[in-house]
């Protein structure tokens, strides 16, 4: 029930929030989409600041969900699909909760910076003409994180 919960504003406003974003064809569509997308950000931070995990001291369905589009957001969204308020790495617990997952052995080897940065970048030639692949910058994922010290919630 609290994964359906969570799911149930997760997709539609960060998931599906990042592309209806990017390809928004009004600027008021644009604008209630970003809007909705730091709110729940936001939303995210503040319960990564109390439990480890979304709903809780596991990881379920709800966090990768929520991982693959916090794992694409900084290399690919903030710059494609002008999600540019703010980063991951803005967010303590967010940002060391991504790492926390990236790190787990069986999600690491599934990505693939190049992979997609390139597919991203160069597959909507709308919205990159040119089929530029910026550089951006490096973010250590392999970091330690301080997860492990959140309590059971």
């Amino acid at each position: 029930k609290e994964i359906d919960e969570i799911n149930s504003w997760v997709y539609p406003r960060i998931n599906d929030g990042v592309y209806r974003c990017g390809f928004a064809q009004k600027q008021d569509a644009y604008e209630k989409a970003f809007d909705d997308l730091f709110e729940s950000l936001d939303k995210v931070e503040e319960i990564l600041s109390r439990k480890r995990y979304l709903v809780g001291d596991r990881l379920t369905i709800a966090d990768i969900r929520l991982f693959v589009t916090l794992i694409r957001f900084d290399p690919v969204y903030v710059v494609y699909f002008k999600t540019d308020q703010s980063r991951i790495d803005d967010y303590p617990n967010m940002f060391n909760y991504m790492k926390e997952i990236y790190q787990m052995p069986e999600i690491k080897t599934t990505v693939v910076f190049p992979h997609i940065k390139t597919h991203y970048l160069s597959s909507h030639p709308k919205l990159n003409y040119y089929g530029i692949i910026p550089k951006g910058r490096q973010v250590d994922l392999d970091a330690p994180h301080n997860r492990h010290e959140m309590k059971s919630a």
